[in-house]
C-alpha cells in the first residue's frame, strides 16, 4: 500500500484533489492529437493515471526526489510511464514532432517554465496549465491594465489563450492561500519566430522597466534617436506612448523589425 506522499512547501506543493477540474484538465490535454505527452510538476499523480489511460507516452517531469519515488510505485508497471526527473525550467525533454503539456505548475517557478515554452524550440501543439490566478490574469492582461505587461504580450502574440476553470483553494492539499486558474494554449498560425519571440522578450522589459515613462523614454538607453523613430514610423507609433497602450500585434511588428534591423 501506497503511503501519503507529503507535500513541500519550498517547491510549492498543493496537490489537486478536485475530480471535476481532474477531468476538465485531462479533457482538454487528451484532446490533443500529439503522439507524446509531457506533464509537469505531477506530484502526487492526480491527474497522472487518467492521462495514462489514453495510452500514449507519458514523461513525468517531477524535481521532487519523494515523488518520483512515490509516482514510480504507483504507475511504474505500466509501458506508457516515463519519469524524468529535474526543473521543468531547464531539464531536456524527450523528442517528438509534437508534445500535448499539461500541469499544475509550481507557483514559485510558473512564469520561469511558460516562459522557456513560448521561446524554446519545443514543438507543442496544445498546452493546459494552471497557474496562480494573478499570474493567470497577467496572462490574459489586455492593453490598458495593470496586468498587462511584458508576459501578457508574449503568451498572447505566440498563443491563442482560453480560461478553462477557476479553482479555490480547498480544490488543493493543503490549501493554498489564493486562488488558481487553468487556461488553455494553442499556438497562433501567425507567431513570431523564435528568434523573433526572444527580441521581443528583451525589447518588452526594457519598455516596461518604467511604466510611466514612454517608450522614447524607456527605448533611449539602447536605442538612437533616429533608430526610435525609424521603429515608431514603421509600426505606426507615438514614440510619446507607453508601453502598456500598445497592443500584442504592435508589439509583434516592432520586435520584427528591431529583430532584423539591429539584432540580426
Amino acid at each position: 500500500m501506497l503511503k501519503e506522499l507529503k507535500h513541500k512547501k519550498r517547491l510549492g506543493q498543493h496537490f489537486l484533489i478536485n475530480k471535476g477540474a481532474i477531468g476538465t484538465i485531462c479533457g482538454a490535454a487528451l484532446a490533443s492529437p500529439a503522439p507524446l505527452i509531457i506533464e509537469i510538476g505531477p506530484g502526487d499523480g492526480a491527474i497522472t493515471g487518467t492521462l495514462l489511460s489514453d495510452g500514449r507516452p507519458l514523461w513525468a517531469v517531477e524535481l521532487d526526489v519523494d515523488a518520483c519515488q512515490f509516482l514510480a510505485q504507483r504507475y511504474g508497471g505500466l509501458q506508457n510511464f516515463n519519469i524524468l526527473r529535474g526543473d521543468a525550467v531547464s531539464v531536456e525533454l524527450p523528442d517528438s514532432p509534437s508534445l500535448c503539456v499539461v500541469g499544475n505548475l509550481p507557483y514559485n517557478a510558473a512564469t520561469a517554465i511558460l516562459t522557456r515554452f513560448l521561446i524554446e524550440p519545443l514543438p507543442w501543439e496544445r498546452m493546459v496549465l494552471m497557474f496562480q490566478l494573478e499570474v493567470g490574469q497577467k496572462l490574459m492582461g489586455r492593453p490598458g491594465e495593470k496586468s498587462y505587461g511584458p508576459l501578457s504580450v508574449l503568451a498572447q502574440a505566440t498563443a491563442n489563450l482560453k480560461t478553462l476553470i477557476k479553482l479555490g483553494p480547498n480544490s488543493f492539499a493543503p490549501p493554498p492561500s489564493v486562488d488558481s486558474i487553468v487556461l488553455l494554449f494553442e499556438p497562433r498560425p501567425d507567431r513570431p519566430s523564435l528568434a523573433e519571440r526572444k527580441a521581443l522578450l528583451s525589447i518588452l522589459h526594457r519598455s516596461f522597466a518604467h511604466r510611466r515613462k514612454t517608450l522614447a523614454n524607456n527605448w533611449s538607453s539602447f536605442l538612437s534617436g533616429a533608430q526610435i523613430d525609424s521603429i515608431c514610423n514603421t509600426a505606426d507609433i507615438s514614440a510619446s506612448s507607453r508601453a502598456e497602450a500598445i497592443p500584442p500585434a504592435k508589439w509583434v511588428e516592432i520586435a520584427r523589425f528591431a529583430y532584423h534591423l539591429f539584432f540580426n
